[in-house]
């Protein structure tokens, strides 16, 4: 992690950005040990205990599993929720590339405890953009400090991903000040819609007023408290608004998941009290704000998850023997277990390495001095959020499957701790728009519309690499070399023919979308792999007897022999697989 944020997610010059100065490389190596602490000793206890356990609803109230309301306590008591966040609210104002780090960790320790955080990060986001001064001044607090917690609540049982199908209501609260509204309707799959870690849950939810336009249009966004907030800010009554099921989950069993109704007491004067977020109608527009911070939060889950799926396997090949004769030899002297192991291994650091540049950019866009660099950063992390979370997210399924694979039987087994991160993962892959959407998204609003501009200005600054590459001098860099110009050539061969087909036949481009998000991903963490191959021969010419670097090469090496190799095929797919798809129909083909 270390390595990634100095050498390929320029930490320094993050650090120098306004606001950031005190990011420096001593705070930040003690914040992520702290933090390593925090998920040492009290999540990863929690992660098994808590999935065997899972979530109870009792009379409306959510009880969580033993000791995660304890967990949250300290986590909130550490000042960890605050760690991006303004310190005009309480925040510790660091980098978002420091808070991905950190999440990183947590996500790795207990994904269902993590992912409660996560969402209130996000509803901070949104406030801190989009939020009046009155909201602000009752919510931003609390909410930096983790004191109350944020949710999400888009969807609807008939409404699904399609967000213009959304019923939910909101009506003028005339006996209220102005921008207080009724709200009435019911959501579904809300993340810690309800729990037992605090005394009030601040939702945030899209609704429709009666004059709105139909479809997408039409869309309004309201925050929306568990309890109403008197002007001393001091809690008072409860809002109208109730958990009335959780859903019975393939993992996560310790996050619960809620269907929420808002305005379902028969004695309530009409809805629940919600307070309007910007203007009317404008709904969605703020909504992709806290969206997109948590894509980028979804895609820190896939690192995260993969890397203990990956430490597990490791773990257990260096225990378990089999094979080797009258010696038995632990199995990752086995070629195809090391394999696997390798495999395992090269993903993540390829995806964290992604996640991290991501978060970095992230970064720029909010405080270079320099407005044009804002822009050029705000273009490539709107370029990359639907890579890093649909890529990250696939890869640490693949990784957590792999996972189980190495230790073969016993890895299907819930004792051995392998089968949860696959399934707790597995979601991350529809959470936050499916990753199908995403990839949609990508070859879209992010490729067609700008007719490959933002694509072709991260493939140029790809091609500068292939200079520091022919300079080196072994044969594991012309491999690397030899594997990213290949993959270069297929994503640029792709990327035109996305902007050449998308206005004829969209439907063609969007059967290659999935292919082509994975083939960008690829290459993009193949680049920083290489980026990292050439640190890490740096460091050896150096003379250091560097074991981590000497490892880091033989990473990069596999992921250019292994995954880096796909791309050409992916490339074809996306330009040459659109016929069987339009030919197939669906009516019991």
């Amino acid at each position: 992690m270390r390595f990634v944020l100095n050498e390929l997610a320029d930490l320094d010059g993050i650090s120098k950005l306004p606001g950031y100065e005190e990011a420096t490389p001593d705070l930040v190596d003690a914040v992520l040990e702290e933090a390593g602490k925090l998920a040492s000793d009290v999540l990863a206890p929690l992660n098994q205990t808590g999935d065997q356990e899972g979530c109870v609803l009792e009379n409306g109230v959510v009880r969580t599993p033993k000791g995660f309301p304890e967990a949250y306590a300290q986590f909130i008591e550490g000042g960890w929720n605050g760690l991006p966040f303004d310190p005009d609210y309480g925040g510790q104002g660091l980098p978002m590339l420091v808070s991905a780090a950190a999440f990183e960790i947590w996500q790795a320790a207990n994904m269902a405890f993590a992912i409660c955080p996560t969402l209130t990060q996000a509803a901070v986001e949104l406030l801190t953009i989009h939020g009046s001064d009155g909201l602000k001044a009752v919510f931003m607090e609390k909410l930096v400090s983790g004191v109350w917690t944020g949710t999400m609540n888009l969807t609807e049982p008939q409404a699904g991903s399609d967000l213009s199908k959304v019923r939910t209501k909101a009506v003028k609260d005339e006996a209220g000040p102005e921008g207080q509204y009724r709200v009435t309707g019911q959501k579904i799959f809300i993340t810690h819609g309800e729990q037992d870690f605090t005394d009030n849950i601040i939702h945030m939810v899209l609704a429709r007023t009666p004059d709105a336009p139909e479809g997408i249009k039409g869309i309004s966004l309201f925050v929306v408290p568990k309890f109403l907030v008197k002007d001393d800010g001091v809690l008072g009554g409860r809002n109208d608004l109730k958990c009335v099921s959780l859903e019975h989950k393939l993992g996560l069993h310790a996050s619960p998941t809620c269907v929420m109704a808002f305005g379902d007491d028969a004695d309530n004067t009409g809805g629940a009290l919600g307070y309007l977020l910007g203007e009317e109608n404008r709904g969605i527009e703020y909504m992709f704000t806290m969206m997109n911070n948590a894509r980028l939060a979804i895609g820190v889950e896939g690192v995260g998850v993969a890397e203990r799926a990956y430490q597990n396997a490791r773990a257990y090949a260096t225990e378990r023997t089999q094979g080797g004769g009258e010696q038995p030899v632990s199995i990752d002297h086995h070629p195809d277990v090391r394999r696997m192991l390798l495999s395992m291994r090269a993903q993540v650091e390829a995806i964290r390495a992604l996640t991290y540049y991501a978060a970095a950019a992230l970064d720029a866009a909010k405080r270079h001095p320099d407005e044009a660099t804002r822009r050029e950063k705000q273009a490539l992390v709107d370029l990359l959020i639907p890579v890093v979370k649909a890529w990250s997210t696939d890869t640490g399924i693949d990784v957590a499957n792999t996972g189980i694979q190495v230790f073969g039987g016993a890895g299907y087994i819930e004792e051995s701790g392998a089968p949860q991160f696959l399934r707790d993962i597995r979601v991350s892959a529809i959470y936050e728009g499916t990753n199908g959407i995403q990839a949609l998204d990508l070859v879209g609003r992010k490729v067609a519309r700008d007719q490959g501009a933002s694509a072709e200005a991260l493939i140029s600054d790809i091609k500068v690499l292939d200079k520091d590459l022919a300079e080196g001098s072994s044969e594991d860099l012309e491999v690397i070399r030899s594997g990213l110009s290949d993959g270069i050539a297929a994503l640029t061969e792709a990327t035109g023919w996305i902007v050449d087909t998308y206005p004829d036949n969209p439907d063609a481009v969007a059967a290659g979308a999935v292919p082509y998000l994975r083939l960008f991903g690829i290459v993009a963490g193949g680049w920083l792999m290489a980026r990292a191959a050439l640190a890490a021969e740096k460091h050896l010419k150096q003379g250091a007897e560097d074991d981590f670097s000497t490892k880091k090469m033989i990473s990069a090496r596999f992921y250019a022999d292994h995954i880096l190799n796909q791309a050409p095929a992916l490339a074809m797919t996306v330009t040459s697989g659109w016929n069987a798809v339009n030919r197939f129909k669906s009516q019991g083909d």
